[in-house]
Order: structure tokens, then sequence, then C-alpha cells
């Protein structure tokens, strides 16, 4: 398995990638630059790959509905280029919290659009004239509802690669099997792994049936914090309010899909119980509500041998690479924690 990490996307970029040059030595594989409604992540991923020089590095994710297909692609081979060949397109569909809320966009379609979206970026990467008549995009746009003006046009320059690795995340059965039919990598949050072929083992054989054989077997990117030590446990009440936020704050009732995770994990009354409390301002209420259970589930918490014990789990339910939270105070905590992960790893 590979190790990865998500950057904070709430402030102090600069400070946190100077801990790049540090993890990579210590083992790290790829680096992930959210975009949520702070900072764009185009700015700060082409800050990053100023700054390194073999890491990986990916969106995590772009949303499907703030930047027009070909932008999208347009944008993917830009960071390829100044990165030397190193990036992985992350997208996702987000939710309509944060895609009407912030951007002020309908949330629609979100398996029509991701399909078409990644179709036009293969088209883009590959130079070739776009001509896409899909049903959400239409490009070039048709006389009847442009100018008339509009030519197919191919991309000037010359991509580092025609095929750069495209990551969807996803949680919901339709959205999972269209990653398996179509994407290089698929990234479930709160991955769960004695739970995960039981909630997404049909949607993945469903679109891993269609899937194009030129393509690579499906790289799994699990999410697990971690915490390896003797006296790891101390960490666990930092993940809860992490998982209160996405349980109980991420959209309304009936459509939060964080939520509806928790309940396809066996959580329904906890999930319901978080929910109430979030949505009704008791923050702190709702992150004691996350039952322990769940936490070591999703994470990487305890001792070496607890540990090492997780890692065959996590990797018998398919993860390939874990894109890691090392719950640490400060650099040389997190490349501590990195190291011990490395050193485990099957």
């Amino acid at each position: 398995m590979r190790i990865g990490m998500m950057l904070n996307y709430s402030g102090g970029f600069e400070e946190t990638v100077a801990e790049v040059s540090q993890l990579e030595a210590a083992g790290l594989d790829i680096i992930f630059v959210p975009e949520a409604y702070s900072f764009d992540a185009v700015s700060q991923l082409g800050y990053l790959a100023a700054k390194t020089s073999t890491i990986g590095i990916a969106s995590g994710i772009f949303q499907i509905y703030t930047r027009t297909p070909s932008l999208v692609a347009m944008t993917a081979a830009g960071l390829d280029y100044v990165s030397g060949g190193r990036f992985t397109l992350g997208l996702g569909a987000s939710g309509p919290q944060v895609i009407e809320g912030f951007h002020g966009v309908k949330y629609d379609a979100p398996l029509g659009r991701t399909r078409e979206i990644v179709d036009i970026c293969r088209q883009v990467w590959r130079r070739e004239k776009v001509q896409y008549d899909g049903k959400y995009y239409q490009v070039p746009l048709p006389a009847d509802k442009g100018t008339g003006l509009g030519k197919p046009l191919k991309l000037i320059n010359h991509p580092v690669r025609d095929k750069i690795p495209i990551v969807i995340a996803a949680i919901g059965p339709k959205n999972v099997a269209l990653t398996a039919e179509i994407a290089e990598g698929w990234q479930p949050i709160f991955f769960h792994p004695e739970k995960a072929h039981t909630v997404w083992g049909e949607s993945l054989d469903a679109g891993g049936a269609k899937r194009d054989a030129s393509l690579p077997p499906l790289d799994v990117y699990a999410s697990p914090s971690v915490a390896i030590g003797a006296d790891a446990d101390q960490y666990l009440p930092w993940i809860k309010p992490h998982l209160a936020l996405y349980i109980g704050g991420m959209g309304a009732k009936g459509k939060n899909f964080y939520n509806d995770l928790a309940v396809r994990y066996g959580y329904e009354e906890e999930a319901e119980k978080i929910q109430d409390l979030y949505l009704g301002g008791k923050k702190d209420e709702a992150a004691a509500a996350v039952p322990d259970e769940l936490v070591r589930s999703v994470s990487l918490i305890g001792t070496e041998d607890y540990v090492k014990e997780r890692l065959v789990a996590f990797e018998k339910a398919g993860a390939t690479t874990l894109n890691i939270t090392p719950l640490a105070a400060d650099t040389a905590g997190r490349v501590d924690q990195v190291e011990k992960l490395k050193a485990l790893l099957p």
C-alpha cells in the first residue's frame, strides 16, 4: 500500500507545505489539496508543485459544478506540466450545502455530469478536437443555444501525459459503480474495512464488469486518521468533531450523504442523534455522541501490534492507498507517525 495525506485547507498552507519534504523522506507517496470554500486548490497545487520534486500531487477534490469540463482538463494538464507528470485529478460532486450555498449553482445530476466531464477531459488530453453531444454538456455549443460561431478546438499545448489519473470521491451506490467503471481511483470517505464489502461490494462489482480493459486496476484511497503508540488512545476524541461535522452538519435531514453512510454502517440511532444535536447547535454534544467503535473502525489508532492487524484488514478490504491524517501536534510528530506507519505496512 502507498501512503498519502490530505493537506489542511483552512489555513497555514505555506507552513504545512514546509513539512512536505520531511514527510516525503519519511515515506509519503502523494499529497492531496482539498477545495471546499477556502482558497482555491489550483493556486495551492501550483505552489506545492514548485516546492517539491518527486512526491505525487492531487486535487482532493475539484467540485464538478464549479468549472467547465474543458477547464477541468486544461487545469489538470497544466498542473501535470508544472509538476513534471506528478498530478492526479481528484473529482467529486461535493454536496448541495457547498455547491448551492457558496457557489450559487444548482446541485443536480452528479452521475451524468461526472461521466461526461471524464469523457471530455480524456478528449482534451488526447489533443482531439473536442466534440461532445451529451445530456449536460455540448461542445461546441449548438447554434440554437449560442451564436453559432463556436467551432471544435483542440488543446494548443502538448500535455505531459495523455492519460492523467482520475480519482473520484464517491460513497453512494450509483456513484461508486460509476467510479469503478470509468476512473483510475476511488476515494471513499470514512472507509470501514469490515463493512466495505457489504456497503459497496455490489456497486464495485457492477461498475467493474463494465470497466474498460485499458484502465488499470482500481486504486482505492482509504482515509484513516493515524496515531501509533502505547498512548495513542488519547487521540480518539480528536476524530469525533470531524465525524460529527460530516454525519451531523453536511446537509439537512434526508439530504446528508455522510449521515446515510453511517446508517449503512449500522449506526442508525447514533447517526440520527448526532444530526439532531449538530443541527440544533450542540456541536460538542454531537461529537460526544460519535461512538468509539466507529472512530476505531475508520482509523488506525492504537499500539503497533493493533495497527498492524488493522492494516491487514484494510488491505483485505481492497485499500491500496492510505490517505492519512497523522494525529500529532507538530511536524516532528507527524513525520514520526508516517515513518511508523511505513514500517508496519504489509
